[in-house]
């Protein structure tokens, strides 16, 4: 980002000295006078000062999906992380904007993986195996990495989806480079009976494979990345659970650790987990391995069990909530002031190269 634009993008002062019951109607004030025009998509991992304002709350991909289908919405202020609102740009029309209330609201993981480190690991991957190799990426990448997927006939993948498109990619290709998470691709690999020694992982910072033994029999290349909050759960937090609460069922995300995910009761997406919650039975108690925020959402909504976080230490996810009520407010004052800020919008090849990827994954999945 240009100095400039950074300059645009720090919130006014003024913002931050405003009460918070203000801000609120302000918010509320705005949401009427724009009425259908306006749409705001929350994720599950936004702070709750956030989400109560959110016309719809889920996960990125289906936020990105509930808006493109909105076509009432001609303003778009996404309540997540720059990739959920690229994605969000990919998908809506040309009469649709897409904004991001913090600029600053990024993934580490998606990070982890840009688009110059992939096109070199790729020709370095390609002189070690040849044309063997189909990349798939999770969506909680840059709309560039999605986008080379796109042009390599490779696919996007949820946390829902990651094993029916595994499985598809291995009918394409002999072998797999999974991006941006090392954790999610081998959890989701060993689920389909790729054992672990078939797995190598590929370092963007030393640009070299991480593997000992027969290359030939390498079938998944993981890049290695992962969520910093979800790796922050660990095999000692289990080990302690079982020690002092055996009675306690353990449900975690699949970008945690194998080891984790392996010693834990349960695994599947953020709905996987939400929906498991639901289901169970009254009085039964739970630890859940994922964001803290959504945690602590799904111990609200459920007073009937008893409910904690795997690791009592965790904070919430430091990108996510750099959307807060101030940011929020002033994203929406700038478009109902007819300006425009903090808008998020993929050029158009890169856009069209990217809508390949999900379109392979929807085609399959939906």
């Amino acid at each position: 980002m240009a100095l400039t634009e950074l300059v645009k993008a720090i919130l006014p002062d003024r913002y931050r000295q405003m009460a918070q019951e203000d801000m609120e109607a302000r918010v509320r004030e705005i949401k009427k006078e724009m009425g259908k025009s306006l749409f705001i998509p929350g994720h599950h991992y936004q702070k709750d000062e956030v989400i109560q304002f959110a016309d719809a709350v889920g996960d990125s991909l289906q936020l990105a999906q509930v808006s493109a289908a909105n076509r009432e919405a001609e303003h778009i202020v996404f309540c997540g992380v720059h990739f959920m609102a690229e994605t969000a740009d990919i998908l809506t029309s040309e009469k649709q904007t897409v904004y991001l209330p913090d600029m600053r609201a990024g993934c580490s993981m998606a990070d982890m993986a840009d688009i110059y480190q992939t096109e070199r690991a790729w020709t370095a991957l390609q002189a070690l195996f040849g044309d063997t190799m189909i990349p798939l990426t999770y969506v909680n990448s840059t709309a560039a990495i999605k986008a080379f997927t796109g042009r390599h006939g490779g696919s996007c993948v949820t946390s829902s989806n990651a094993r029916s498109m595994v499985e598809w990619a291995f009918t394409e290709k002999p072998r797999i480079l999974f991006l941006p998470d090392q954790h999610l691709g081998r959890n989701t690999a060993f689920d389909i009976g790729v054992p672990l020694e078939e797995m190598a992982v590929w370092n963007p910072i030393t640009d070299t494979l991480e593997y000992e033994g027969d290359m030939e029999k390498v079938r998944v290349i993981l890049w290695k990345g992962h969520c910093s909050v979800h790796e922050n759960f660990t095999v000692a937090n289990i080990e302690e659970l079982r020690r002092t609460r055996p009675d306690i069922k353990i449900i975690v995300h699949p970008e945690c650790r194998r080891e984790v995910v392996g010693l834990a009761d349960d695994n599947g997406s953020t709905k996987y987990i939400i929906d498991a919650i639901e289901r169970a039975e009254p009085g039964t108690a739970w630890a859940i391995g994922t964001e803290m925020n959504l945690v602590k959402r799904i111990i609200a909504q459920h007073s009937d069990k008893e409910i904690i976080s795997l690791n009592p230490n965790m904070c919430p996810c430091l990108t996510m909530n750099r959307i807060d009520l101030p940011h929020l407010l002033w994203s929406l004052e700038t478009i109902a002031e007819g300006k425009s800020g903090n808008v998020i919008q993929v050029d158009s090849r890169t856009a069209q190269e990217a809508k390949w990827s999900l379109d392979r994954m929807l085609a399959r999945t939906n």
